[in-house]
């Protein structure tokens, strides 16, 4: 890797992190006037696949909609979209945005135990003791006196959680059966499909459905931000780990993590006591700590933080 190279790659990492870490500011701001998880859902997977499908035009691709691919779509919708989106959405209601970003770090920590249930990885020591540390920064957010008002609600931290637990399964899951002979930039487009087709009745039936008419409110951008931004930071990391590989790529996980904290501190003014910055720097080491000398392939480690996902 030439220094022009070196140099391109870790610009685009820095960027790649800082849009996929402001993801959770949106978020936060997107359910703070009465917007509801499964309408929130909706129009993000419906945003989500209009990119989607731009980018797939641009490509000159066609979405295969063959039995084995509906299969993955679907179950990619599912535990990487619909169950850990509608957990985000309704934690984001109770928790600072720098907290959900802090929790989400568990994703290769959830990702670990997976693996070795499903006999993709061989038991390591030092990652079981990141995995340790991780969860001590997660018992260190539950403590009374965490944040800034004077204590988090603890039901909502595992709630929070759960984002990241399902995004752990989403990637062991391509990692064990893989993609149906699909790419990463296919299967986001697929699944954005389907989960938009999933989330509509949920909506609708639960009275949480979102006019898309004008007037707009900030929430309204907030959501049509969030879901291009996560969209194109993914499509972004793929190209990126094509080009640079992935034990370069995974590098994001931190930037996302302090970039979410960042804009947090940026965007709405959150402050933390020193309990918390210890969960961070704890939750940090973790990460390090349990990743793979060499990580495997595949999309699971697209999905470092995130989004949040679809």
């Amino acid at each position: 890797m030439t220094r022009r190279d070196l140099a391109l790659n870790v610009g685009a990492l820095a960027l790649l992190g800082a849009g996929w870490g402001i993801t959770q500011p949106l978020t936060k701001i997107a359910v703070s006037e009465g917007y509801r998880h499964f309408g929130l859902l909706f129009w993000q997977l419906a945003i989500g696949f209009g990119v989607m499908s731009l980018i797939g035009l641009a490509l000159r691709k066609r979405l295969p909609l063959g039995p084995a691919q509906l299969r993955l779509y679907l179950i990619i919708a599912m535990i990487g979209s619909v169950l850990p989106n509608s957990a985000s959405y309704q934690a984001a209601v109770h928790l600072p945005s720098g907290i959900l970003s802090i929790l989400l770090s568990m994703i290769p920590m959830w990702a670990f135990p997976i693996a070795l249930a499903l006999s993709l990885d061989r038991f390591e020591m030092r990652r079981l003791v990141g995995l340790l540390v991780g969860l001590s920064a997660v018992l260190l957010i539950v403590l009374p006196n965490a944040d800034m008002s004077g204590s988090i609600p603890t039901a909502w931290v595992f709630v929070g959680l759960i984002s990241g637990l399902f995004y752990a399964f989403e990637g062991n899951y391509v990692a064990k059966w893989g993609t149906a002979g699909l790419d990463a930039i296919e299967v986001l487009w697929g699944a954005s499909a389907v989960g938009t087709l999933i989330a509509l009745p949920l909506a609708i039936g639960s009275d949480q459905w979102i006019n898309p008419l004008p007037p707009y409110a900030l929430p309204d951008y907030a959501m049509l931000a969030n879901a291009t931004a996560h969209v194109l930071t993914y499509t972004g990391y793929v190209w990126l780990v094509g080009r640079a590989g992935p034990v370069f790529a995974v590098q994001i996980s931190y930037l996302v993590t302090l970039f979410g904290i960042f804009w947090a501190r940026v965007i709405l003014g959150e402050a933390y006591t020193s309990t918390v910055w210890a969960a961070l720097g704890l939750m940090l080491i973790g990460m390090y700590v349990v990743q793979p000398r060499q990580p495997k392939q595949n999309l699971e480690k697209t999905k470092t933080m995130g989004d949040s996902t679809v």
